[in-house]
This record gives C-alpha cells, sequence and structure tokens, in this order.
C-alpha cells in the first residue's frame, strides 16, 4: 500500500475506527460500572459516607433507586454497542462485500465479549466497592441526564410484566433485614471468614425475635419450687441445696404460686438476730411473683427482663394456668449457649456412642441439638427432640420403634408413661429420603 493510498484510507476509515474503539470503552464503562455498583457493600458506604466520603454518599444514593440505575446503565452499554456493530459491520461491506456482515458479527462479538463485558466486570467484581467510588461522580452525571429515558423505560416494562401478573411498583424487599443477615453470616461461615460460635451468637441475636417464651422455658414438669406450708428448716434446706438462685414458692398445689424466694434474702433473714430455721416464715421473704404469657417472644420479654431490671417470671397460657418458668440467663443462653458456673448440675443430655449415634435426653431442645452438633432438624412444630419424633410420627411411640426423617433415624429407647425420655440418632440408611416423609419401621 502507498503513501498516498494509506493516506485516503486513514482519511476515510479513521473516523470510524476510532468510534468502534471510544464505544468499546464506553462499553466496557457501562459494564463494569453496572457490577460495582450493584455488588458494592452497602454497610461500607454508609461508614464511608459517616466519615464524609462524598463519593460513597453519590453511590448510596445510586443504590437507592436501582431500577432508575441499572436502566441507565443498560440503555449506555447497548447505544454504545449496537453504535460500535454498526460502523463496523459498514466498514467490513465495504472491504468483504455480503460476507462482510458474517465477519463483523463475529469480529465483534468476540471484542465486545472480551473487552466489553468479561474484562471490565472481572475487574469490578474483584474490588466493587474501590470501583464503584471511582465511577460514581461519571455515573452519577450520566444517570441525571439519561434518567428521565430510563425512568420511561422502566414505566414501560412495569406496565408489559403488569398485563402477565408481575407487579414490580411494590417498594417491600423479598428478604427482611434479619434474613439478609443471616445469610450474610451463613456465606461468610461456609466462606470461611467466621466461626461456628460467632455464628450461633449471631444467628441467636435474630432468632430472639421469632422464638416464644414456650419454646426455651423450664417446663412445670421440671420446675423446682417450695411448698410455703412446709416446715421452714425443709424451705431452708430446699433452698440451700439448690443451684438455683431464685425458687418458686406455691401453696396447696404447684399451679398457685405466691412469690418468689431469692438465696440472698434468705440468708439475710437467717442473719437476723432471734432467727433459726426452725422459726423462719418463708413467705415473708418472697417477692411478688411476675407472670407473662407463654406467647410472648424472647425479644420482647428480654427487653421486659432488662426495663424491670428483673432476672426470673413465671409463665403462663391463655387460661392462667402455669406452663413454667424462663429466666433471664435462659434467654442469653439462646445468644451466647450454655451457660454453666461451678454450683450448676451437670446434666449429661447429649452423648455420642462408639458407633457413631447419639444418645439423647428427650426433653433436649432441638436448637440445643443443631447448635452442639451443626445440624438443621427443625423446630418451628417442637420444641424438643421427643416432640418432634411425635410430631412427625403422628403417634406416641413405643420402645425400640424407629422412624426415619430429614435424614436422621430415630430409635426410641425407653418411654416412661406418654413421655419419650431417650432416643438413639443416627444418619439414615437411605439419605436420599425427602423430608419430612416418615417411615415407621416398628420394633427394632
Amino acid at each position: 500500500m502507498s503513501n498516498e493510498t494509506f493516506t485516503v484510507f486513514l482519511a476515510d476509515y479513521a473516523p470510524g475506527i476510532l468510534i468502534i474503539l471510544l464505544m468499546i470503552v464506553l462499553s466496557a464503562f457501562f459494564s463494569g460500572s453496572e457490577t460495582a455498583l450493584t455488588a458494592a457493600s452497602r454497610a461500607r458506604m454508609h461508614t464511608l459516607e459517616a466519615n464524609g466520603d462524598e463519593r460513597a454518599g453519590l453511590v448510596n444514593r445510586l443504590i437507592e433507586r436501582r431500577d432508575r440505575l441499572i436502566g441507565a446503565l443498560l440503555i449506555g452499554n447497548n447505544l454504545a454497542n449496537i453504535l460500535s456493530s454498526s460502523i463496523a459491520t459498514s466498514l467490513f461491506l465495504h472491504f468483504f462485500g455480503t460476507s462482510g456482515v458474517a465477519y463483523a458479527t463475529l469480529a465483534m462479538t468476540v471484542i465486545l465479549v472480551i473487552f466489553a463485558e468479561v474484562l471490565p466486570k472481572s475487574w469490578a467484581i474483584s474490588s466493587p466497592d474501590r470501583f464503584a467510588l471511582g465511577v460514581s461522580r461519571t455515573v452519577n452525571l450520566f444517570v441525571l441526564v439519561v434518567g428521565p429515558v430510563s425512568g420511561l423505560v422502566n414505566w414501560i416494562v412495569r406496565r408489559i410484566l403488569g398485563v402477565f401478573g408481575f407487579n414490580l411498583s411494590s417498594d417491600t424487599p423479598m428478604l427482611t433485614a434479619h434474613e439478609e443477615l443471616r445469610g450474610a453470616v451463613d456465606l461468610l461461615h461456609r466462606e470461611g471468614s467466621v466461626i461456628k460460635a460467632d455464628r450461633d451468637r449471631l444467628g441467636g441475636v435474630l432468632d430472639l425475635g421469632e422464638l416464644e417464651v414456650s419454646d426455651i422455658m423450664i417446663h412445670r414438669t421440671s420446675m423446682r419450687g417450695i411448698n410455703a406450708d412446709d416446715a421452714p428448716e425443709v424451705a431452708v434446706r430446699a433452698v440451700l441445696e439448690s443451684p438455683y438462685t431464685r425458687m418458686p414458692v406455691w401453696r396447696g398445689s404447684t399451679d398457685n404460686i405466691i412469690g418468689v424466694v431469692h438465696a440472698k434474702d434468705l440468708l439475710r433473714a437467717l442473719a437476723e438476730p432471734d432467727v433459726e430455721p426452725e422459726n423462719l416464715d418463708i413467705s415473708r421473704i418472697t417477692q411478688k411473683p411476675w407472670f407473662v404469657p407463654d406467647t410472648t417472644n424472647l425479644k420482647d420479654q428480654l427487653n421486659a427482663f432488662l426495663r424491670r431490671k428483673a432476672h426470673f417470671a413465671i409463665v403462663v397460657d391463655e387460661y392462667g394456668e402455669v406452663q413454667g418458668l424462663v429466666t433471664l440467663e435462659d434467654i442469653l443462653e439462646e445468644i451466647v449457649g450454655d451457660i454453666s458456673d461451678e454450683h450448676d448440675l451437670e446434666i449429661q443430655g447429649v452423648r455420642q456412642e462408639a458407633d457413631g449415634s447419639i444418645v439423647v435426653d428427650g426433653s433436649v431442645p432441638i436448637r440445643d441439638l443443631n447448635r452442639a452438633l451443626d445440624w438443621t432438624l427443625p423446630d418451628e412444630e417442637a420444641t424438643t427432640v421427643a416432640g418432634l419424633v411425635i410430631h412427625e410420627s403422628k403417634t406416641i411411640p413405643e420402645e425400640r420403634q424407629a422412624f426415619t426423617f430429614y435424614g436422621k433415624r430415630f430409635i426410641v429407647m425407653k418411654r416412661v408413661k406418654n413421655r419419650i425420655t431417650r432416643l438413639r440418632i443416627r444418619p439414615a440408611d437411605d439419605a436420599a429420603t425427602p423430608p419430612p416423609l416418615v417411615q415407621g419401621e416398628g420394633r427394632e
């Protein structure tokens, strides 16, 4: 090619080539910006904005109108791609005739995929926060210019989808804030950034609003109380031998709770002159009992404990019948796990066997078992392991009867009257058994 011919070529085709290159750069900018702004951490942006970073404030405002942002970036991206492809097709037609369409399609597809899609998006996703801050001002200016067009496009899209029964006008998010936090914590745990103990504690905080007092209370059958009609020395001995600081006091029947005695109040009373265990009136040092409904969620009950500066409450049902008791420690244990001190009784409710099976007491809460063994047994319909087996089997099983559900095999080891007191749990023989299908297998 002579110098004169090359000069003519540049004069005729250089502007088109430059426009193609410019459009590819713009397309890459829009693609990377879309990826970075949708993947940027809103929490980090809010922190940076609070520290005075104006670019973070722009990112937050752009993300708040995500539909407008995405619409504007897609308009810019598609305009750049279409214009570059059209000019390239015109050039290829001039050089190769009708076959130039195929050559242009192949060449622009490769170029756009690599340089306008994969490369900028890979760059953006590797450091979305930094990328988003870098493009925030330019993108914000572009959205201000193209925003009205983007709004019109979004309006048309909503109307078309509305014809088919899809409504995008609702501002209600598909996931609640708690679900988003839980999902983020679980993801970080799987990636190794959050250890299991921290995941369980954070999950415990998020679960407080979903659990009721009845899910964690000490049931009335396990309550330890004091009969106000017993001899004073019997009541004193019961308080001093108990591992608990506070104990309910009843008279006539365990449903008639007349007060709560605190070990410190008992010791103060015994320290008074002329007071001996034989002549102490236990009912005179009791505190007024506090009754709470069994449907109170743990978040409200925790706030009530803190507000009243109390640690102990009696749980009653809708008919006013005593169902159990709940303490501040019970709620805290839902967050941090079991809290034990030197006076607590060690109750081995879960035991690992040599064959790999797990022997559990029927009264062990499902949540505690899930937390200890990292299982996912459901606890919506039942609180304890025994309750789960009864709920799924729809019967009160006999001893040595086995059931398979949720990928586990439950074998009833001991039953007292209508209560399942001990079970053996091992992995199901058929791991593909779909939950919650129950297979009663008779006696083993």
